[in-house]
């Protein structure tokens, strides 16, 4: 018997519709609005990022079908100068180079398909499905079948063609996963489309887990469905002018995990999922560095002089008074961000007033308090590892605070700063904390570590979020963030 059992596929739910991403949606419009901006001063800049973005989403799709595997540091040459054979050594992948440089061509002229359909506004029918499907597999000529008699055989690979045979994987526990029988495939598919023409005004992140968990519920290829699926994700978001997310080999297990979530009625995982990568994919967007691709053009003086010209005239326009609302936001977060600490560190400091009494500071930070330079280093350092850029021409606010029992000291740290090379109107919290020791009573330090994160993922707000809006999330957010760092702590005491 199956583990799952195939069932017919199922529009968006109330549920789905109501999937809460609250921290994403308003981003959007940011990100639209900064879109025509860097396509004026840093087309070029746009362009080569979007072109490496494709690159890795087709090396990473294909890592997670397990078609091959490649080391980090190749890939990194392979999305910076693109996919030449030259740049692939035999010990850095477990298939032949040509033929690893022909897979990861034909991925990416996939995506590229997916592009002109999003830019020309092309329909997504049955043919374009096909297409694609004959694009990813063009060097793929077999694949595993399994007869009525369940013996498992290679059978030619149908391309752009639906499944002949089941497809039902077996797990190593001996159960199995059904897919939809290929009589329904047809019918399934229609059903499919059909929906997805209605949904123009829904979440296009919660469209696109939903499109891409219904198809795979259909599988309706005899491989090939999960490049398929992905390469759909990409096309439902260039539609509603968004990023193509990467879904990273490390998010494999998370990825499956939401998968099956959606198998048992549950699409929130899932589109929260791809709401963190598209985030990811919009902060590094907004980081694109605008001058470098003027000095590559010009001269360096002269592009140094054009380049301030255009951040002055910049600076004179209406718009950027509306974009710097984002820091009132970020004022009442930090707000928010110290009751919250004050509550928790005071119940902290209950628990442990039996080894000793405790001591606990906080202290505001930002251009109100005269020392928003602070913790520069440490917020560049995050977001340089993010591939973002934290932007402190603008206005930096965070609130730090600290407890110490007897030799042990944690001190705990949320920074909120702008994201982008230029003023976006787009925000992000941070959190990350250090141990500290006391050799004596007179404070002499004898050992610190270095700050470490305890923020899995940023806080994103922007100029158009309200206070109200996100309160709940960044209780949330901040709940989990601290949670890390007070188990750090509590292991020293």
């Amino acid at each position: 018997m199956p583990d799952y059992n195939w069932k017919p596929v199922e529009p968006l739910s109330v549920e789905d519709k109501s999937i809460d991403l609250t921290a994403i949606q308003l981003l959007y419009e940011s990100w639209r609005s900064s879109k025509s901006r860097l396509k004026q001063s840093s087309e070029a800049s746009l362009r080569r990022f979007t072109e490496q973005l494709v690159r890795r989403l087709s090396i990473e799709t294909g890592i997670l079908e397990r078609l091959y595997d490649l080391d980090r540091g190749t890939t990194e040459a392979l999305v910076a100068r693109g996919f030449l054979e030259d740049l692939v050594s035999r010990s850095s992948t477990d298939i032949e180079p040509s033929r690893l440089i022909d897979i990861l061509r034909d991925q990416e002229a996939a995506i590229q398909l997916v592009v002109d359909c999003g830019a020309h506004n092309r329909k997504l029918t049955k043919g374009v499905m096909h297409e694609l499907h004959a694009i990813l597999t063009k060097h793929q000529e077999t694949t595993t079948a399994v007869d009525q008699f369940g013996n498992r055989r290679e059978i030619p690979l149908l391309k752009g063609r639906f499944k002949e045979h089941p497809n039902n994987p077996k797990r190593p526990d001996g159960s199995m996963h059904e897919y939809c029988p290929p009589i329904h495939v047809d019918s399934e598919i229609d059903n499919l489309l059909a929906w997805l023409d209605d949904y123009s005004a829904e979440d296009p992140v919660i469209v696109a887990a939903w499109l891409h968990h219904r198809f795979t519920q259909i599988h309706p290829y005899q491989d090939g469905n999960g490049r398929v699926a992905r390469a759909l994700i990409t096309l439902v978001l260039l539609r509603a002018d968004l990023l193509p997310l990467v879904i990273d080999r490390d998010l494999r297990t998370e990825y499956i995990d939401t998968l099956e979530a959606a198998d048992r009625g549950n699409l929130g995982p899932l589109a929260s999922l791809f709401a963190r990568l598209e985030r990811a994919a919009i902060l590094q967007a907004l980081s694109v560095d605008a001058d470098a691709e003027l000095s590559r053009k010009r001269t360096l003086t002269a592009a140094v002089i054009e380049s301030l010209a255009a951040k002055f005239g910049r600076r004179r326009q209406a718009k950027e008074a509306e974009l710097r609302m984002v820091d009132s936001v970020a004022l009442a977060l930090r707000g928010r961000t110290r009751k919250a600490l004050e509550e928790a560190f005071s119940e902290l400091g209950r628990q442990v007033s039996a080894i000793a009494e405790p001591q606990i500071h906080m202290r505001e930070g930002g251009p109100d308090r005269n020392n928003a330079h602070w913790f520069k280093y440490e917020v560049v350092k995050s977001a340089k590892a993010a591939g973002k850029f934290a932007n402190f021409i603008e206005a930096h606010w965070f609130l730090k605070a600290s407890i110490r029992v007897e030799r042990e000291r944690l001190v705990f740290v949320v920074s909120f700063h702008h994201v982008g090379r230029e003023l976006t109107g787009v925000m992000e919290a941070i959190a990350f904390a250090r141990l500290e020791s006391y050799e004596d009573s007179e404070d002499r330090e004898y050992a610190s570590q270095d700050f470490f994160p305890c923020s899995l993922e940023p806080f994103v707000f922007t100029f158009q979020t309200t206070e109200q809006e996100i309160a709940d999330s960044l209780a949330r957010w901040l709940d989990a963030a601290l949670a890390v760092a007070i188990k750090e702590y509590g292991d020293r005491l």
